[in-house]
């Protein structure tokens, strides 16, 4: 688990004060607004405070301190801000990816080890963990309650309750 996470990459400069056109890397500008500063490293080095932030489209538009020109925000082009997690509050049931990354993956009625969350992707209306099991075979879960029943950061689990079929073998003769 990282404790900086990345919230925005530079691409160009908008305007002549400084403002700064960036792609979202993390839930979007509402998100990122509650931030008071960002880091230039995912290390935690380089911290600058975050002066505004705005939705334009499918990007942001960011003001950071420091960056108070055209020529200042064109420096800035091609660099990745961060963010501490510890800066950020979720809502309950709420996950930073990264934090479920490595999660151990287990059966919520009889304990059972399924695997692990090796990766969680947004394709549609909800996330979907694609969890591997021990013999490197991935199945897609979707995260809604039907299937994942406790998510547990601290403890490092996550226990789903699947239905048949999605860790082992089609059920009723049905071959792909």
């Amino acid at each position: 688990m990282q404790n900086y996470l990345p919230a925005c990459k530079i691409v160009s400069t908008h305007g002549v004060r400084g403002e700064m056109k960036a792609l979202s890397l993390c839930d979007g500008a509402q998100f990122l607004a509650k931030f008071k500063r960002l880091y230039a490293a995912a290390n935690g080095s380089g911290e600058v405070a975050l002066r505004g932030v705005r939705a334009q489209g499918n990007m942001l538009l960011v003001k950071l301190a420091g960056v108070e020109d055209m020529d200042a925000a064109r420096a800035q082009v091609g660099k990745t801000y961060y963010f501490a997690k510890a800066d950020a509050k979720l809502p309950e049931g709420r996950y930073f990816i990264d934090d479920l990354i490595g999660c151990t993956v287990l059966h919520a009625d009889d304990g059972r080890t399924l695997g692990i969350v090796a990766k969680v992707d947004h394709p549609g209306v909800q996330d979907i963990y694609i969890v591997r099991d021990a013999a490197g075979e991935e199945h897609w879960i979707p995260a809604v309650p039907e299937f994942v029943v406790d998510v547990d950061i601290a403890a490092r689990t996550v226990k789903m309750r699947p239905i048949a079929g999605m860790f082992d073998e089609p059920v009723n003769g049905d071959e792909e």
